[in-house]
Formats: structure tokens, C-alpha cells, sequence
């Protein structure tokens, strides 16, 4: 029964985040930004936010960092749209399957050029 709501909690969470970054947080150093997932804990007092982030390694570094200063606010943010006891830690992290999917297709699409017909 546990899972259940906190995979509910996390969807809402994923949503109000989105809607969030989207429009009432202004930081220039935040690019252009996915949330693909929120695992929260059985407790709700963490919440993992895997997102992935269109750019270079020093946009997606200076994106989590403006994100992690921001935790803050983003947290209060949050605590007024989805009322529960305890809003709980965000932890942001790259979502690195994207990268490795695309990465796979590419491979796979060489392979497939180079197979010769018969």
C-alpha cells in the first residue's frame, strides 16, 4: 500500500516540479531541463529528481548547481501547492539513460550501414 502512494506522491511531485522550473524559477543558469523521474522514499523525507539536460557538461553542471541554491525555494514552492506533513529533501541527479539510449541507437544504426546485403 506504501509503494502505491509514493509512487502517486512522486508523480505529483514530478508535475508541481515541472510547472515550477517552468515558470516561477528565474535563474539564468538553469538551460534547457527535463524532469524524466522522482523517486521518493517510503517515508517521504527524500525525493530523488532525475533530470536531463540539453547542452554541454559545463551547462548541465552550472544548471545543477543554480538548482541545488535553489533548493530553497523550490521546496516552499512545492509545501504550498502539495500538502503534506514534511516536504520532502530534493536531491537532483542526471538522468543518464537518454544519453545512453541515444548512444545504442547510434551504434546500432552503424551496424546496420555497414552489414552488407545478401
Amino acid at each position: 500500500m506504501a509503494k502505491v502512494r509514493t509512487g502517486r506522491v512522486g508523480e505529483q511531485i514530478k508535475k508541481e516540479l515541472t510547472t515550477i522550473l517552468q515558470t516561477e524559477f528565474k535563474d539564468p543558469r538553469v538551460g534547457f531541463l527535463t524532469i524524466t523521474g522522482v523517486e521518493a522514499t517510503n517515508d517521504l523525507s527524500q525525493a530523488k529528481v532525475y533530470l536531463s539536460v540539453f547542452g554541454t557538461d559545463e551547462q548541465k553542471e552550472n544548471t545543477l548547481k543554480a538548482l541545488a541554491s535553489g533548493t530553497g525555494f523550490i521546496r516552499k514552492e512545492l509545501g504550498k501547492r502539495i500538502r503534506l506533513r514534511v516536504v520532502p529533501e530534493l536531491i537532483f541527479k542526471f538522468d543518464t539513460s537518454i544519453e545512453y539510449g541515444s548512444r545504442i541507437e547510434s551504434l546500432l544504426g552503424k551496424l546496420n550501414e555497414e552489414k552488407p546485403e545478401a
